[in-house]
């Protein structure tokens, strides 16, 4: 029986693991891996326990090097392309949406649609030998899942527009320079670390977890007062809730 392109692994903590399972093609998603990878997205909407996601590739070379050129060259007409990119672009928009953290594990390349996945999460550790890089310039191709907007919002018009335009690799000291990364780890040990980033954020408050992530969303996607009202509306909520409570008995006891 073959192995599913890609795989979608639960762990005890809440944590939810999707893994690109193509090493042999350095993780390179083909039309079935897209489809695969779709449902696994939608699959942790229907989680109602999930307080973490972690996304990798297998191996230790490759996070994921984009879309299979392999398999898509022979899907050539702009109405194939229409096709995948909504595919992928949507599942994408999904993974975004979902109301806990998502962490990319970022080991070796990610490049071109592997970038796209990687700024499509909240969060990117990368091991000391990745390189992330939204290399579509030189297919003469623009992104085609959401990246470029997404890569505007997270360092800005102007940088955006050059890393576009230069089409190049970035090794793991830029990536964190730019914001793009916001751990390092050794070499080989992106998952391990983000890992234990996940199992962190699993430990606090599912409720403030998913009220953090949800008010920072407000922010990017609604008018400023807006957004403003909805970071206001959820902290009575939270300020009478017993897990605050608890913290506050705690705090008065440690100054007692």
């Amino acid at each position: 029986m073959t192995e599913s392109p890609v795989l979608l692994d639960r762990l005890p903590e809440g944590i939810a693991v999707i893994t690109f399972n193509r090493p042999q093609a350095r993780n390179a998603l083909n039309l079935a891996a897209m489809h695969v990878f779709a449902d696994s997205v939608e699959a942790l909407h229907g989680m109602d326990d999930l307080r973490a996601v972690v996304v990798t590739g297998a191996g230790s070379d490759s996070f994921c090097a984009g879309g299979d050129l392999v398999e898509l060259a022979g899907m050539p007409t702009e109405s194939d392309a229409l096709g995948f990119i909504t595919l992928m672009g949507d599942a994408l928009r999904r993974l975004e949406s979902l109301p806990v953290p998502v962490i990319a594990a970022i080991n070796g390349y990610a490049l071109g649609g592997g970038s796209e996945i990687a700024v499509a999460c909240d969060l990117r550790v990368v091991d000391e030998s990745a390189q992330m890089g939204f290399v579509q310039m030189k297919m003469a191709l623009t992104p085609g899942w959401g990246a470029g907007q997404r890569l505007m919002r997270l360092v800005g018009y102007g940088r955006a527009l050059d890393i576009l335009l230069h089409a190049r690799p970035m090794h793991a000291p830029e990536l964190l320079a730019l914001g793009l990364a916001s751990q390092v780890a050794p070499t080989g040990q992106a998952l391990d670390s983000a890992l234990t980033l996940a199992r962190h954020i699993a430990q606090q408050s599912p409720e403030v977890v998913r009220a953090t992530k949800g008010l920072l969303w407000a922010g990017i996607t609604q008018p400023y007062d807006d957004a403003l009202r909805a970071e206001r509306e959820v902290f009575p909520a939270l300020w009478a809730a017993e897990p605050h409570l608890a913290a506050v008995e705690k705090f008065l006891k440690r100054r007692g």
